[in-house]
């Protein structure tokens, strides 16, 4: 007897495991650039920045691709069309922005801090209109994952950790970038997540960089 007690799992249910999947071994290529990028940089100069939060992040990706797989195996919930398609459009745009960001921050993309804001700022691609577009890109496709299959607790859950924990990253990263005053002269006026009105921050916590993930 498996998880399901022996009922066998609808065709849909296959799929989306198989997506999971696929998303999780993109997550591991991710690493393995992430770390090449890294001995680049720190061959520069460049330094780590400690994080004390990063497990949890870490924790959070995984956690809610186990929870999303075991919430539809378990519970089989049934897929509500028009959901599933709104999920999947933003699942796919949030993936075209992340690795559009990871394109164009070249060897400064990285899944932690790096301190390279005093080497350039990049403020092309995505960074022309916001200065967070990875982490706004990684909150929806999140999101939307869970919602493709109607995992409703998986998404409720994951998306209220998402918050706690992207407060505590970005607050570690502002501390670094806000001591490069090119980072704050040619970024700080540019919104957080998504593109409006530009506002000029404040120290000590306004401007944002490079995207680590």
């Amino acid at each position: 007897m498996g998880l399901t007690n022996g009922v066998e799992l609808p065709a849909t249910v296959w799929l989306y495991l198989g997506l999971l999947a696929t998303v999780a071994a993109l997550r591991l290529v991710e690493v393995a650039v992430s770390r090449r990028h890294r001995r680049t940089l720190v061959g520069r100069g460049a330094s780590h920045v400690a994080e004390p939060h990063f497990r949890w992040m870490v924790a959070l990706h995984a956690g809610v691709l186990i929870a999303a797989a075991l919430e539809v195996v378990l519970l089989q919930p049934p897929v509500v069309p028009v959901l599933a398609i709104v999920a999947g459009a933003c699942f796919v745009a949030a993936n075209v922005v992340r690795w559009w960001v990871i394109q164009t921050l070249g060897q400064h993309w990285n899944v932690g801090i790096m301190d390279s804001a005093r080497y350039d700022v990049v403020d092309s691609g995505p960074y022309r209109w916001v200065r967070h577009p990875n982490y706004a890109a990684v909150f929806v496709e999140m999101l939307a994952l869970p919602l493709m299959h109607s995992a409703w607790i998986t998404a409720g859950v994951g998306t209220v950790a998402h918050v706690f924990v992207l407060r505590s990253r970005i607050a570690s990263e502002d501390r670094m970038l806000l001591s490069s005053d090119a980072y704050v002269s040619a970024m700080g006026h540019k919104p957080r997540f998504f593109p409006t009105r530009p506002t000029r921050p404040t120290r000590p916590d306004a401007a944002e960089g490079r995207e680590p993930q």
